[in-house]
């Protein structure tokens, strides 16, 4: 698998050993004392010990920061903050998922600004407090085909106090070199191949429902899910096909640089209850998929029409596209309902509250009322029968 090269919507290197263009990639960069962003899992892992050796072997001064959970707190980037500013860092490796590139994300855009994370929140014009020159550039290495934040302007950091999720945005934030290696994704177990892979679904699909003109997003998101229909089932029975590993990371990068255009439901619930329940992001957005494709599908049916011709699915319409992510989901172990996870609808009210606030419902089709956030919920909890 030989290395491409592509600079949309940055400058991206993809195919098996990209890891080893890090240290040109810093030097591109004039990134002499890089600090690597990571997990605790990663960091533990092989790949994090060959990103700092590379690092070494090439005279740069590389420190390792890892304090960063599974829902990236605002605590975490004031920790990295701290070490990047201690350490006189003048950029950021952002080596993981989707937690650790948010997170190093939100470090290079906070560390050196007056103003804390938080007045960085998507809200209006708020990106405009910070000044440009101060945020330090990142390379980000993922090592799951799922929240395509290595190609994003933002980061989703938990505000603790508050109990919500955060968007933080500045469209300097994406990153400056994106190293897209399947090799890098070949550990990965099943039950995490299928939650980030179906999280890449849901951008594609969310992007693809949102309202308003945008036929380059629509067509990427179009081709993005079409990538995840033929590689997904592959690499969760699969692990080691380096090819549809490879797939899945374009197919993730592929819906963030979608999504630009818009999210919506899924992402507004998911958001509320990752915040609310600390569970894993892309297994929400799996759960519930078929809930709110079936709740937007008086406005999307055009789409779907479109889309499940693409797919070359049985059927048409919204049902067809229904019906193979119900089976998909089905192949690749994703429960059907949030009851699976331990989440009930005892919270409902607040669940249907904090979700028609979330940034993400303003791209749905459908402009649902916090009632109906609430009943939608209510519905993913209990579950659906479709046969």
């Amino acid at each position: 698998m030989s290395l491409s090269s592509w600079n949309y919507p940055t400058a991206i290197i993809a195919g098996s050993g990209a890891l080893n263009k890090l240290p040109d990639a810093c030097q591109s960069l004039g990134i002499i004392r890089p600090l690597l962003v990571t997990d605790p899992g990663i960091a533990a892992l092989p790949m994090t010990q060959t990103a700092i050796n590379l690092c070494e072997e090439s005279g740069l001064s590389v420190t390792l920061f890892s304090d960063v959970q599974g829902n990236p707190t605002g605590e975490n980037v004031a920790a990295g903050n701290k070490v990047f500013v201690d350490g006189h860092h003048d950029g950021i490796i952002a080596l993981g998922g989707g937690s650790a590139l948010d997170c190093a994300k939100a470090i290079a855009l906070s560390a050196h600004q007056k103003h804390e994370v938080w007045q960085f929140e998507d809200i209006g014009d708020n990106w405009t407090l910070a000044v440009p020159d101060l945020i330090a550039p990142v390379i980000a290495l993922p090592t799951t085909a799922g929240t395509g934040s290595e190609v994003g302007r933002a980061s989703v950091i938990t505000n603790s106090a508050e109990q919500r999720k955060v968007i933080i945005f500045h469209p300097d934030m994406v990153p400056k070199q994106v190293l897209l290696d399947p090799d890098l994704t070949l550990a990965l177990p099943p039950h995490i191949t299928a939650a980030t892979g179906m999280d890449a679904l849901s951008h594609s699909l969310e992007a693809l429902c949102a309202p308003g003109y945008h036929p380059m997003a629509d067509g990427i998101a179009t081709e993005g899910i079409r990538l995840v229909q033929q590689n997904l089932p592959t690499v969760f029975h699969n692990g080691a096909d380096k090819e549809a590993r490879m797939q899945m990371l374009v197919a993730s990068s592929m819906g963030a640089t979608a999504f630009q255009k818009g999210l919506g439901a899924m992402h507004a619930i998911a958001h509320t209850l990752g915040a609310l329940y600390n569970a894993h992001h892309g297994l929400l957005n799996a759960i519930l998929m078929p809930y709110v494709l079936d709740a937007n599908r008086s406005e999307v049916e055009q789409k779907m029409e479109r889309l499940a011709r693409y797919l070359d699915l049985d059927g048409s319409g919204t049902d067809a596209v229904l019906a193979w992510i119900l089976t998909l989901r089905r192949e690749v172990g994703i429960p059907h309902t949030l009851a699976d996870i331990g989440i009930t609808a005892e919270e409902a009210e607040r669940v249907g509250k904090m979700a028609v606030n979330d940034p993400s419902a303003g791209g749905n089709p459908i402009s649902f009322t916090a009632e109906q956030y609430s009943q939608l919920f209510t519905l993913a909890v209990n579950g659906k029968d479709w046969s």
